[in-house]
């Protein structure tokens, strides 16, 4: 069995090539994804519909870990977050949060600043 920590890490790994399919595999069923700013998605099959929307409309996503720490069933990560919205790049710093129980992600929580996508609404 793997740890947190090393589920995470292959976790954000799989957002830079990985399908919605593969991506969601790693979520239990009854898994929460919340991104702060938004409204929280409860459930696997919510969270794969989100992912298909996204993966299909931005294409993959490269999640640059800077640090991670694991305390028992919780990770945390500071990262940052690239990939494109139509010819305009977008890096995004965000500060995540994953609880993990029986080798799946049950809780994602991101917290980050909307500030980047407003910033390219404008240029």
């Amino acid at each position: 069995m793997t740890t947190p920590g090393k589920l995470v890490t292959a976790f954000c790994a799989e957002w830079g090539t990985g399908t919605p399919e593969s991506i969601a595999e790693y979520f239990s069923d009854e898994a929460v994804y919340h991104n702060i700013p938004m409204e929280p998605l409860a459930g696997k099959a919510a969270i794969l519909e989100f992912l298909r929307g996204f993966i299909g409309g931005f294409g993959n996503i490269d999640f640059v870990v800077h640090h991670q720490a694991e305390v028992g069933n919780t990770v945390l990560n500071e990262r940052t977050d690239r990939f494109s919205i139509g010819d305009k790049k977008v890096e995004l710093p965000v500060m995540g949060t994953f609880e993990v129980r029986d080798g799946k992600i049950v809780a994602w929580r991101d917290y980050f600043d909307m500030a980047p996508f407003a910033a390219m609404q404008q240029s």
